[in-house]
C-alpha cells in the first residue's frame, strides 16, 4: 500500500462515545470527512481511534535496557493489539529512533525513572538521594516528551515494608521545577503513605495507586490527579508476595491486602470523579500487547464499559494532548467487526489496524 493511497473507512466511525459517523477518508496520512476525488481502498467496520497504553515501557525488560531489535518487537506487539499511542512511563533506553518509523506506535516519553538509592529495580532508574532530586527531574523533563517519572515508594529493607522515598520539601521543589519546564510529573506508588505528600505537592498522576483510601480519594478528585491502575500488573502481587514472604513478611502481607482490595479501590476512585486511564505496565516482567485485557479489568472492577473504553481511546488521547479522529488528525485508527462499546472484550480482536493512513495489520 503506497503512502499516497487514499483509504476509505466506512461503517460506524466512533468519533466520540456518542458521536458516530458513517465514513472517513485517510489522505496522505491524515483524516478527512470530505470525500476526495479518485479511487480509494475501502475498509469496513466499527472504528476507534488508535488505542492508548498510558503506562508502557518500550526498551526495557526485567533486567534493564534492551537492544533496538527487542524494542522494535515490543512496539510491534503493542501495535498488533491496536495500541497506536504509548506513554512510556520510564525507560533507560533511547527510543527516539522510533519517531522516524511511520509503521510504529507514537511514543510520549517520561525519560528514565528517578528512584531513591537502592530503592527500585536494578538497572532501571537513576538512583539518587533527595538533594539531587530537583536536578534530575529537570534533566529528565528536558529529555522527555512532557512527562517525568518518579518512584514514589518502594520496599524499605530496614523497615521490611513499603515506604515513601522522598521528603515532602524535595518533592515540592522537584514538581515545581518540572512544571516550570513544561512537564507533568507522575509517580509509581503502591502504598498509602506516599500519596498525600505527592498530591499536595502538585503531582499530575499516580501509577498503580493501590494505596488509595477513603481519606485520599477525595483529595485526588479535588486536585484532578489522574490514576493509571495497571490492574493486569497488580494481578502479580500475590506471586510477588510469595517470593518475598520469608524475608519480608510484613511487606508480603501488605502486598496481598493491596491486591485483595484492588477492584474496590479503582471503582471508588472512579465513582468519586478521579480520572482513570488504561496502562498495562508492559516491558518489565509483563508482556506487551495487553491493552484489551486492562480495559476488561477496569470493567470487572465496576467501571462502566463506555468509561473504560474512553480510558484507552478518546479520553486518554485528550488527557495526553493528542487528537483522536478529528478532521486533519493523523489517521491512526483500529477497526473491529462488531461494536466494542457493547463488549470491550472485542478490543482483543481488531480486524484492521491503520497507522498514518496505511493498513499495517
Amino acid at each position: 500500500m503506497s503512502d499516497r493511497t487514499v483509504l476509505h473507512v466506512k461503517g460506524r466511525v466512533l468519533v466520540g462515545p456518542e458521536d458516530v459517523r458513517d465514513e472517513l477518508w485517510a489522505v496522505e496520512g491524515r483524516i478527512t470527512y470530505e470525500r476526495p476525488p479518485g479511487e480509494a481502498v475501502t475498509v469496513t467496520g466499527w472504528v476507534l481511534p488508535g488505542l492508548v497504553d498510558a503506562h508502557c515501557h518500550v526498551g526495557l525488560d526485567q533486567h534493564g535496557p534492551v537492544s533496538d531489535e527487542v524494542s522494535e518487537k515490543q512496539a510491534l506487539t503493542d501495535r498488533e493489539a491496536g495500541t497506536l499511542l504509548i506513554r512510556d512511563a520510564g525507560s533507560p533506553s533511547d527510543t527516539r529512533w522510533v519517531d522516524d518509523r511511520a509503521d510504529l506506535p507514537k511514543i510520549i516519553r517520561a525519560g528514565r525513572h528517578i528512584a531513591r538509592t537502592r530503592r527500585y529495580i536494578r538497572n532501571y532508574a537513576h538512583e539518587i538521594e533527595p538533594g539531587d532530586l530537583v536536578a534530575y527531574v529537570a534533566r529528565e523533563a528536558r529529555r522527555g516528551d512532557g512527562w517525568v517519572k518518579l518512584v514514589g515508594d518502594w520496599i524499605d529493607r530496614d523497615a521490611g515494608d513499603l515506604a515513601a522515598c522522598w521528603p515532602r520539601g524535595e518533592v515540592e521543589a522537584a514538581i515545581a521545577e518540572a512544571h516550570r519546564l513544561g512537564a507533568r510529573v507522575t509517580a509509581h506508588c503502591f502504598a498509602e503513605d506516599s500519596l498525600r505528600d505527592l498530591v499536595e505537592a502538585g503531582i499530575d498522576c499516580i501509577e498503580h495507586a493501590t494505596g488509595l483510601t477513603e481519606d485520599t480519594i477525595p483529595l485526588f478528585a479535588e486536585r484532578g490527579v489522574a490514576i493509571v491502575p495497571t490492574l493486569v500488573n497488580i494481578a502479580t502481587f500475590p506471586h510477588m508476595a510469595d517470593g518475598g514472604e520469608a524475608k519480608f513478611p510484613d511487606w508480603a502481607a501488605h502486598m496481598r491486602r493491596l491486591y485483595e482490595r484492588r477492584y474496590d479501590t479503582v471503582r471508588s476512585a472512579h465513582d468519586a470523579g478521579v480520572p482513570v486511564f488504561v496502562g498495562t505496565d508492559a516491558g518489565g516482567s509483563l508482556a506487551h500487547g495487553l491493552v484489551a485485557a486492562e480495559v476488561a479489568e477496569l470493567v470487572k472492577a465496576g467501571i462502566p464499559a463506555l468509561d473504560a473504553l474512553s480510558a484507552t481511546a478518546w479520553g486518554a488521547r485528550a488527557w495526553l494532548g493528542r487528537p483522536a479522529l478529528e478532521e486533519g488528525a493523523p489517521a491512526d485508527l483500529v477497526v473491529y467487526d462488531q461494536d466494542p462499546r457493547a463488549d470491550v472484550r472485542l478490543l482483543a480482536a481488531p480486524s484492521r489496524i491503520v497507522l498514518n493512513g496505511r493498513i499495517v495489520g
